[in-house]
């Protein structure tokens, strides 16, 4: 029987939650590295024991910790980046300043097929690849130089490259997305980039359809078809059927498309699960009741999910990457909130039970679903 591996970033220290294929009784791990924040922790699809972790202290830094046991025993590596090939870059924990310098790891993306290769998604934004398991990196510069930088401006949480999105179709292709820039995509490893915002529309920026400055929150997409992207905006559901040349709005009958978290059903390409909060100003469910939002059709048409999750007084958010599924036969969809509960549906959303609580707050939700 299959088994599943639920990887828990959060405010104080990391969790490993794991379980059988019947996702009903879970074995927690943790804290690792407890006191830290843990912004992202992400297993390598090439290989189930290969780990990686963003680590962050606001006095001692950045480090990167990788596993080679499914996070059994940690280690860190990467405590230099490099700037246009100069080492230093960020002031590590034991690492050398540099004049330019970033504030955190935000996302980590392992490679498809490697598992040494991995990438880091960092604010101020700007992105970075390690080919030997993260003890050395090299920013891919040609995004951050891209002659829209001087445009990009911060969001609410800072100038951060939070999405990052491998093409398994094609090696060339990533899609990465920025608060508050927007989304681009390279088709050749990183060295060009094109921004994809066409149809985004922002009503708080100078030119509300403008090329680049808008406040994307996360994007997602089904591996089967890498060209329809899922996008959930600072307001607004976004659906693209080009690989980003152009979007449209997909919120349909959602009581608020505000909202960061968006994911894609396992099996079914069209079916998608978002988790609105009232406001860009009120972080908490419509009426202090926590509902996940599915739609079966790509969009548009939304049912609200509720059995098992609090329906009064709930008052928790879902960050950005926060929501992740599982690859089993009857898909699992698992999500964390700032309140510290992790929540599984082993049934594709139709019901909810928390698989941990009083967690410090959840900042991302990982699964691994292994042999």
């Amino acid at each position: 029987m299959s088994k599943v591996r639920v990887l828990v970033g959060t405010h104080k220290g990391a969790f490993v939650l794991s379980s059988d294929g019947k996702r009903k009784n879970w074995d927690v791990k943790g804290p690792f590295f407890g006191g830290w924040e843990m912004y992202h922790l992400k297993g390598s699809p090439a290989d189930p024991n290969r780990l990686y972790a963003s680590q962050t202290n606001g006095w001692f830094g950045q480090l990167i910790q990788r596993s080679n046991d499914g996070g059994e025993t940690w280690e860190p590596v990467g405590n230099k980046f490099a700037y246009d090939g100069v080492a230093g870059t960020h002031q590590w924990y034991d690492g050398t300043p540099h004049p330019w310098e970033f504030k955190r790891v935000w996302h980590l993306e392992p490679s498809l097929t490697d598992p040494d290769t991995v990438y880091a998604g960092v604010e101020d934004a700007a992105l970075f690849r390690s080919t030997d398991g993260g003890q050395s990196w090299q920013e891919l510069s040609g995004l951050r130089k891209h002659g829209t930088g001087p445009r990009w401006q911060p969001g609410a949480g800072g100038m951060c490259l939070h999405t990052i999105l491998l093409d398994p179709s094609n090696a060339g292709r990533m899609y990465i997305a920025i608060s508050a820039a927007g989304a681009f995509r390279t088709n050749d490893g990183g060295t060009t980039w094109q921004p994809i915002n066409r149809g985004l529309h922002s009503q708080y920026i100078p030119d509300p359809n403008a090329e680049v400055g808008h406040c994307v929150h996360h994007i997602t997409m089904h591996p089967s078809r890498p060209e329809v992207l899922f996008m959930q905006k600072h307001w607004d559901v976004m659906r693209s059927d080009n690989a980003g040349d152009t979007w449209q709005e997909v919120s349909g009958n959602l009581p608020t498309d505000f909202g960061f978290a968006i994911d894609v059903h396992a099996h079914e390409p069209e079916t998608l699960y978002v988790v609105p909060i009232k406001s860009d100003s009120e972080h908490y469910p419509i009426d202090g009741k926590l509902r996940v939002y599915r739609s079966r059709a790509g969009g548009n048409e939304w049912e609200p999910l509720t059995k098992g999750l609090p329906q009064r007084d709930c008052y928790v958010n879902v960050l950005r990457d926060a929501m992740s599924v599982d690859s089993l036969d009857e898909c699992g969809v698992y999500f964390g909130t700032t309140g510290g509960q992790v929540y599984c549906s082993a049934d594709a959303g139709d019901s909810w039970a928390p698989i941990a609580r009083d967690l410090p707050a959840v900042f991302s939700v990982e699964v691994q679903t292994l042999p």
